[in-house]
C-alpha cells in the first residue's frame, strides 16, 4: 500500500490496514494516501471576502435599513453553477456586542476563478416573516452547507438560531439565490424526540459523477454526518425530512468523539460535505483543541484546526482512518485576529473545479479565506509547530 506517511511492509502494513492510529503518528508531517492535501493558500489572494459596511438591505422584520454584513463575513459554503464557484457565506450585522448576539443572514458571492469574486449586495437567505420565524429570529441563518443533486438542485443546511435552540434547518433552491425553507430536519424522526435537542454542521454525502460533485445514496438513502461535539450521522429519503441513526438504546450514535491530547480534544464538528472516494468516504471537521490539560500543547487553547476521518464505504458509520494532526491549522494573521484570537480555520465549503479541490473556510470567525489542493501536484499539509 503506497502511503506518504510512512513505508511499511510485512506484518506493520497489515497493521495499517487495520488500525489507523499506527498510520498516524501524533507527529506525523506528511498525508496517507487516502486524505485530501495539502492544501494551498493562494499568495496575495486571501482574504477573499471582509466585512462591508456600505451595503444596506430592508430587513423585514424590523422594517429597518441594517448594515447586514457590517461587522463580520465567515464560514462559507460552496458549490458550482454555470461554470462558476458560488460561495454563501454567513454574514452578521451590528445589532449585539458579542457572536450569537447579533443577527446573521447567508450571502451570495461568485467567481469564474475560484480566488476572486462578485458580490451580492442583499442577502439570499435571511429571517423572515414567513414559516421560519419561531426558529430563526432574532439570530438568524448561520453557518451554511451546500451541495446538489444530479438534477440540479441545491440543498442547504444551516443552522436556525432563535437564541433558545440552535436547530439545523434546510432549504433548496434551483438557482442559489431564491430559496425555500423547509425547517428544522429532525422534526418528524422518532415522533420528534430530537427536534428540540441542538444540532447544527450537516455535511450531506457527495461523489464526482461525470467530473463533477453531486450528492449521491448510499445503501439506496441519502447519507449525512452532523454534530459540533460529536459526530453523528443521519438518513433520508428525500433530502428534507432526516432520521438519525441510533444505538440500541435508541441514543444518538457517536461516530467519532473529541480525543485528549489532540488538537480535536473539545469539539469534533462537522465540515463540508463529505466526499465518497475509492478508499473510503471522506470527511473534513473542524477539531476544537481543549484549553486545559487535556488538549494538544501545540496548539493554542480554544483554537480550531481542520482534520479528516476516513468512513468504509459499506459501513459509512464505521471509522477506518483518522490524521492525528491538523491538515489545516490557523497560521496567517486573518486566521488569527478579529472576533476569535485563538485563531480559527472553520471549513464548511469544498468543491471541485477545474481538476483542483477549493476549501472555503472561516477565517477567525472574521472573514473568509480559500486553500488549493491540487491531486496532480499533492503538497505538504500545514506544519505541526514544535513545543
Amino acid at each position: 500500500m503506497k502511503n506518504r506517511l510512512l513505508k511499511l511492509t510485512g506484518v506493520l502494513a497489515c497493521l495499517l490496514i487495520f488500525n489507523f492510529s499506527v498510520a498516524q503518528p501524533r507527529h506525523q508531517k506528511l498525508l496517507p494516501a487516502w486524505a485530501f492535501g495539502g492544501f494551498i493558500r493562494p499568495q496575495n489572494v486571501n482574504p477573499i471576502i471582509s466585512p462591508d459596511s456600505t451595503k444596506k438591505f430592508m430587513d423585514p422584520m424590523s422594517s429597518k435599513a441594517v448594515g447586514w454584513e457590517a461587522y463580520y463575513t465567515f464560514n462559507p459554503a460552496a458549490t458550482i453553477k454555470n461554470g462558476k464557484i458560488v460561495v454563501l457565506y454567513r454574514s452578521e450585522d451590528k445589532t449585539g456586542v458579542e457572536i450569537g448576539t447579533r443577527t446573521s443572514r447567508i450571502g451570495y458571492a461568485e467567481s469564474k476563478d475560484g480566488l476572486h469574486f462578485a458580490r451580492n449586495d442583499k442577502p439570499v437567505l435571511y429571517p423572515a416573516n414567513d414559516s421560519q420565524k419561531e426558529f430563526e429570529w432574532p439570530g438568524g441563518c448561520e453557518d451554511p452547507r451546500v451541495a446538489v443533486t444530479a438534477n440540479g438542485v441545491y440543498v442547504m443546511f444551516y443552522t436556525q438560531w432563535n437564541r433558545k435552540v440552535p436547530r439545523l434547518g434546510v432549504a433548496t433552491s434551483k438557482n442559489l439565490t431564491t430559496w425555500v425553507k423547509h425547517g428544522p430536519i429532525f422534526r418528524k424522526a422518532y415522533n420528534g424526540k430530537f427536534f428540540n435537542m441542538a444540532s447544527k454542521s450537516a455535511s450531506i454525502l457527495t461523489k464526482i459523477a461525470n467530473d463533477h460533485q453531486v450528492i449521491t445514496k448510499i445503501n439506496g438513502k441519502y447519507w449525512m454526518y452532523w454534530g459540533e461535539e460529536h459526530v453523528y450521522a443521519a438518513t433520508s429519503l428525500n433530502l428534507v425530512d432526516w432520521t438519525p441513526v441510533v444505538d440500541n438504546k435508541g441514543e444518538l450514535k457517536q461516530l467519532i468523539s473529541p480525543r485528549k491530547n489532540y488538537f480535536d480534544s473539545d469539539l469534533t464538528e462537522c465540515g463540508p460535505p463529505a466526499i465518497m472516494t475509492s478508499k473510503g468516504i471522506i470527511l473534513f471537521y473542524n477539531g476544537k483543541n481543549h484549553p486545559s490539560e487535556g488538549g494538544d500543547k501545540r496548539f493554542n487553547g480554544n483554537s480550531y484546526c481542520a482534520g479528516q476521518v476516513l468512513f468504509s464505504n459499506t459501513n459509512p458509520a464505521k471509522a477506518i482512518g483518522r490524521l492525528n494532526v491538523p491538515f489545516l491549522r490557523p497560521m496567517e494573521p486573518f486566521e488569527k485576529s478579529g472576533q476569535y484570537v485563538n485563531g480559527t480555520v472553520f471549513i464548511e465549503g469544498l468543491v471541485y473545479f477545474k481538476k483542483k479541490w477549493f476549501l472555503y473556510y472561516g477565517c477567525a470567525d472574521s472573514k473568509v479565506g480559500v486553500a488549493v489542493f491540487d491531486p496532480s501536484k499533492p503538497a505538504d499539509p500545514d506544519p505541526v509547530p514544535t513545543l
